[in-house]
Order: C-alpha cells, then structure tokens, then sequence
C-alpha cells in the first residue's frame, strides 16, 4: 500500500482534450454545446412531462424520467469542462476535481446500469404478467429498484475512485484524455497498478453481467410469451413497447464493454476518445429521442402542455 504522502506528490492533472488544432476548437465547441443543449432540453423536459401529465405516472415513466435524470447528470458531469477547455484552453483540473469527476460520472453510469435492468424487468411484467402488473410492479417496488439502482452507483463510484486515487502518481500528471476518466487516470500512475485494473474490470464487469443477466432473462420470458400469441396485433403491441428500451440496452452497453472491460494495454487513445465521446455526450442525447419518437404517451403529453402554454398566453395576453 502506497504512503499517503506519495498519493498528493501530484496535485493537479492536465487534461489534453481532444485536439491541439486551434482551428477545431470553435467548431467543436459549438458542436458539444448543442449537443448538452438538445440533452438538457431532452432530458429535463422527458421529466416534466411525466410529472405533469397524470397519465404518465407509471412504473415505465418513473423509470424513464430516472433514466433521464441520470443521462442529464453524467452528461452534465463531463461536457461542461469540455466545452471550458475547448473555449478559454484550460486544461488543468485539480487533484480533487479530477477525483469528484470520476465520481459522478461512474456513479450515474452505474444507476443507468441498473435502471435500465429494471426496466426490463418492469417490461417483463407488463407483458408476461399483465393481470398482476400493478401488484408486481406497485410503487414500493419501484422505489426500492430505483433507490438501489442509485445505491449500486454511489458504492461503485466510491470503490473505483477509492481503488484509482489510492495508486501514487508521482510521474507524468498529464491525462490523455478530455475528462478524469478511470482508464486514462490510471495509467499515470507509477505503483504497480495491475492488481487495482483486476479489481475495477472485476467489480465492472459484475455490474454490467448482472444487469444483462436481468435483461436478458426477461427479454427470453417476453418472446416466449409474444410467440405464443395468437393475435398479430398482440405481437405488434408488446413488441412496441420493448423496442425503444432494447435499442438504449444495446448502444448502452455496446459502448460500455467497448470502453472498460479490456486490459489497459489494449486501449487506444483516439479509440477510446470517440468511444467517450459517444458515451458521455451523444447516449444521453439519443435516449429521449429514442423514447419519444415512437411513443404515442409522450407525444400526446407533449401536446397537451403546448396547447396549455397557449391557453395561458391567451388568457395572459
């Protein structure tokens, strides 16, 4: 175990970004602000619809304005230091900062993790089990499964911080990447860091497996059932409904393996750049929209609040 004297020899980090060329930095700037503004705008308005529209008080839209506040939170843990480093050049991040970074951004990855398992669960439950869903996914259940789905996040978070802050850094404090992330951070270090990757891809990989196990345990019960339906407009309807959750399952968790469950001498540096960039910036974007393009729910909630802003601008004016 390394001294704590030589865990604070580095008490600061430079993040390199993702590009030295000056004439990218505005055009990337102006990229990754519209894109955290459609996920602010996604994200936050998929919440208010489901708190305004009564209709939408169901364990999937309880699930879902989760999802999207979490999407919200991881973006808004990363792309705001970007778009500081990619405006005025700062590229240096305290230790702490770097370390709070961290936390958050695999704290709410890991609840995504597990809310969307829930949600398969909760799809599992309206299709396979329609005459007892509201018994089966009542409201103390959905609670319980999201306050553990944030439980997991904060205890994941605390251990890969713990694990990666716990090595020394004591040689090169120079990241590269565009945010603290437990890859790129760990390599810096000049402790033998071979038994703490072990234990982060160990610890991951369970998180990510378990939750798969989930999903794809439901999704075998949710076919068997769909295939014996007789009618096609059965098949179409239940289909319906796990759609927009499979597509989220699969560019979640493609991603994620992708990004964190290899040995570190086999990321590549712009790889796993563009794969952050996805996965930080681009997956809480496409989320709302993947939720809301096909669903008739939001869509008539969306335009029950428009016609109401105009009822009050009418009334007003």
């Amino acid at each position: 175990m390394t001294s704590m004297e030589n865990n604070t020899e580095v008490t600061e980090f430079i993040l390199l970004g993702l590009t030295d060329a000056p004439e990218l930095q505005i055009p990337f700037f102006i990229m990754f602000i519209l894109v955290y503004l459609i996920t602010l705008i996604g994200n936050l308005g998929m919440i208010l619809l489901t708190l305004l529209d009564s209709h939408l008080h169901t364990p999937m839209y309880f699930f879902l304005s989760n999802l999207s506040l979490v999407d919200f939170g991881y973006s808004s843990a990363v792309t705001p230091k970007v778009m500081a480093g990619l405006l005025r050049g700062d590229k240096v991040t305290s230790y702490n900062a770097c370390a709070a970074q961290m936390f958050f951004f695999t704290a709410f990855a890991t609840v995504e993790n597990y809310l969307l398992a829930s949600m398969a669960y909760d799809r599992y439950a309206a299709v396979c089990k329609p005459l007892h869903y509201t018994t089966t996914m009542s409201a103390t259940v959905c609670v319980c499964l999201a306050v553990g789905s944030y439980a997991c996040g904060v205890l994941n978070a605390s251990i890969n911080v713990g694990d990666t802050f716990s090595l020394s850094f004591c040689r090169s404090n120079v990241v590269h990447h565009f945010f603290c992330d437990v890859p790129a951070v760990t390599v810096l270090s000049c402790s033998d860091e071979h038994i703490n990757e072990l234990v982060l891809i160990y610890i991951g990989s369970f998180h990510v497996f378990f939750a798969l196990m989930v999903i794809f345990i439901s999704y075998m019960f949710i076919f068997t059932t769909i295939l014996k339906m007789q009618s096609s407009q059965g098949h179409h309807k239940a289909l319906s409904t796990c759609a927009s959750h499979l597509t989220a399952v699969f560019i979640f968790y493609g991603t994620i393996i992708f990004m964190y469950l290899q040995p570190s001498p086999s990321h590549s540096i712009d790889t796993d750049k563009i794969a952050s960039v996805f996965y930080g910036m681009v997956i809480p974007t496409l989320n709302p929209l993947v939720y809301s393009l096909r669903n008739k729910d939001i869509k008539n909630a969306f335009k029950k609040v428009v016609e109401k802003a105009k009822l009050s601008n009418g009334f007003t004016f």
